[in-house]
């Protein structure tokens, strides 16, 4: 948590805001996206191409969230922070709590066991304009996120060939306003069991594998936008098999540096646990 308090610190501290120039964030509502369960710029699932914050080209800015996603067993408690530097690129920090609850004791491991993992990401904007751009071109970046989880003994014993691991994605994200929609997709090389909480590689697959996310939206009005995600996952894990996930999502702009989102999310079969589905809320505050 220190170096992300640092970050934030460098950010104000450069900002035009604090040499005397007051300034609100240029972008649109809803156009600076929510966060993603990994820290990034995205939607709740996906990661999406845009850079995070309320700030154009002019500046730097950045933002805050808190996120919480209940299933029938588990519950996992993420928060971090981003900050988006002259709408080019954006660093990262997301800290995830997996808690499985009762679940804990029918795996052998207590109630109320809790995996956990750090996500530092860091994403370029290649070229494009999510919003101004032509029609036809999406505003397309890069990305990386380096994921550490805990329990590295745990992780072991149930097949994960390793407890550090780094995504590698290409994501595409156009805000079509003329038809009021968004529409994303992402592909990403990665290793990570269930987004990384339970480890990278496998016994029934080591390597990396190529992934998918999509994302598809509709901007109701200026403060509201619904639609829906989809994620492929790897199924690296012997023991228990892993499904892909999906969200049909609500974002609300309660105020322009305030953003609330929910969601219905089904993200498969966890850790011999069917059919984990339940509540997603995030909140967002950005500069």
């Amino acid at each position: 948590m220190r170096s992300v308090a640092i970050l934030f610190l460098m950010a104000i501290s450069a900002s035009p805001a604090m040499a005397g120039e007051p300034r609100q964030g240029g972008k649109l509502l809803l156009t600076d996206g929510a966060t993603s369960i990994e820290g990034s710029a995205g939607g709740g699932l996906a990661t999406w191409a845009l850079i995070g914050g309320r700030e154009t080209d002019a500046g730097i800015g950045g933002g805050l969230f808190l996120t919480r996603v209940h299933t029938g067993r588990f519950d996992l408690t993420i928060y971090g922070a981003k900050a988006g530097f002259y709408d080019r690129l954006e660093l990262s920090y997301a800290r995830q709590s997996f808690d499985t609850g009762r679940a804990g004791v029918e795996l052998g491991l207590g109630r109320g066991f809790t995996f956990g993992q750090h996500i530092l990401g860091a994403k370029l904007r290649l070229f494009g304009d999510s919003v101004y751009g032509p029609s036809w071109l999406p505003q397309v970046a890069v990305g990386a996120q380096h994921k550490m989880a805990d329990r590295k003994a745990i992780l072991r014993a149930v097949g994960a060939r390793a407890s550090r691991g780094t995504d590698f994605y290409l994501s595409g994200t156009k805000i079509i306003l003329g038809h009021s929609a968004v529409v994303g997709g992402t592909l990403r090389l990665t290793k990570a069991n269930q987004f990384g909480l339970l480890g990278f590689g496998g016994d029934r697959r080591q390597g990396y594998s190529l992934q998918a996310e999509g994302s598809l939206g509709v901007l109701l009005s200026r403060r509201l936008a619904v639609g829906a995600e989809y994620r492929s996952k790897p199924d690296n894990l012997g023991f228990a098999k892993e499904d892909d996930a999906i969200d049909l999502f609500a974002a609300y702009a309660l105020h322009r540096n305030l953003t609330l989102t929910a969601a219905y999310v089904d993200l498969g079969d966890i850790a011999t646990f069917q059919s984990q589905r339940g509540l997603y809320l995030s909140l967002q505050g950005g500069f």
